[in-house]
């Protein structure tokens, strides 16, 4: 799961980055209206949490942005303008949550989970494909009911495809989601190579019903028998 913050504080901006990596989620942050553009324009996320004042434009206008680009990303707005005008307008536009200055990180990232299970996992705790079940509050994979011992990448890799049945995946937006938005520069993808290679073992010796099958030359797709 990937996270943009839209922040200028930065030592707000640095803590929610830390906690929500703690929560295993790839985390990128943007300390301004043209930054956070830039990233939007160019990447997908799961989640973003905007503020309203940026200091070179306006945290709604980049909701807009987002409604003619026709993204579904998840949007929170944090902001300390807790005016009504501005819950409405920034719900209005599609906005999926809002929540006011100061804030205990708790509360936020309890919020976070909660607009991505429903949009994602349709209000459920838990993902099913198959005869596979990932449990996304725990971190764990059951194959049959039996759990299935992943490496942190893995998981994220499976997770990924869990939420996007059917969808022909490229290695590049894989690797981004993943890995994070700075990973689109580097020269290969050999590390996403013996990551699937890894994964889809673990995934046939243990009887699984899905399968990441390799489209040659564009990249993979979870196949559910």
């Amino acid at each position: 799961m990937k996270i943009l913050i839209v922040e200028d504080e930065p030592d707000l901006r640095e803590l929610i980055q830390r906690s929500l990596e703690k929560e295993r989620y790839v985390v990128e942050t943007a300390d301004s209206f043209n930054a956070a553009l830039y990233k939007i324009e160019d990447y997908d996320y799961d989640c973003i949490l905007l503020d309203i004042m940026l200091p070179d434009g306006s945290g709604l206008d980049l909701l807009e942005r987002l409604k003619s680009m026709r993204k579904r990303e998840n949007v929170i707005i944090i902001s300390a303008k807790d005016s009504l005008e501005d819950k409405v307008k920034g719900l209005d536009l599609g906005a999926d949550d809002y929540l006011p200055k100061p804030f205990h990180l708790a509360e936020l990232n309890a919020r976070v989970k909660s607009v991505i299970r429903r949009h994602q996992h349709g209000g459920g705790l838990d993902i099913t494909q198959g005869n596979v079940r990932v449990e996304p509050s725990e971190f764990k994979v059951r194959v049959d009911g039996k759990e299935l011992e992943l490496n942190r990448k893995e998981y994220d890799i499976l997770l990924y495809f869990m939420n996007r049945p059917g969808r022909l995946i490229n290695k590049a937006t894989l690797a981004e989601a993943v890995w994070g938005d700075h990973i689109d520069q580097v020269d290969n993808f050999d590390f996403i190579y013996a990551q699937m290679k890894n994964l889809r073992k673990k995934l046939k010796e243990a009887g699984a019903s899905v399968e990441l099958k390799a489209v040659y030359g564009f990249g993979y797709k979870m196949i559910v028998e």
